[in-house]
């Protein structure tokens, strides 16, 4: 979702910065477009970083044998940073 919102607002921003020929007296359309896509920007940004934070993952796994028939026994683990429970 903070992908999309931070394309909005880049997007938004750019419009209003290149494309509109239109003066307001009361407000600098072109700065207003320019701080949009400055926002946009930064949440792009802050995005992709939360999304690559949210993809670590810990895999443990550890093999032993059976006391009682002697076979190896493989476990496998993985958990997310976020994930209190292992699967």
């Amino acid at each position: 979702m903070s992908l999309g919102l931070g394309i909005v607002l880049f997007v938004i921003g750019a419009i209003l910065a290149f494309a509109l020929n239109l003066s307001v007296e009361w407000i600098n359309l072109e700065l207003v477009g320019y701080i949009l896509m400055a926002a946009g920007a930064v949440v792009i940004i802050l995005g992709i970083i939360l999304l690559a934070r949210r993809r670590n993952s810990v895999a443990t796994s550890r093999t032993t044998v059976d006391p009682a028939t002697g076979d190896r026994v493989t476990r496998n683990e993985t958990s997310r940073p976020d994930d209190t429970t292992a699967i």
